[in-house]
């Protein structure tokens, strides 16, 4: 699937992963390829995105890694939308 990850200050990532988990408002939820089309409000907490991801220099330092391998990018809240296979992440 394809991941986008945005800010008010720039778009922090752009790529192909293999899926991400969300801190929604009713607790955390996880997308895979191909996942129904969804609109939802974030929550504080970590965007969880696992597959490679090739970050910019500029914004590396926004992201960790967990001990499962995932990568880590902690928001204050944000909105989400899944259509056409497609993930838009509008963070705060």
């Amino acid at each position: 699937m394809y991941l986008e990850i945005v800010t008010p200050e720039a778009v922090l990532f752009s790529g192909e992963v293999t899926s991400v988990a969300l801190p929604g408002i009713d607790g955390e939820f996880q997308m895979l390829d191909n996942h129904a089309p969804i609109v939802s409000l974030l929550a504080k907490g970590n965007v969880k995105v696992y597959g490679d991801m090739n970050l910019e220099e500029e914004v590396a330092d926004k992201f960790s890694k967990d001990e499962n391998g995932a990568t880590l990018l902690p928001i204050n809240s944000g909105t989400i939308e899944m259509k056409d296979n497609k993930v838009i992440v509008l963070a705060d």
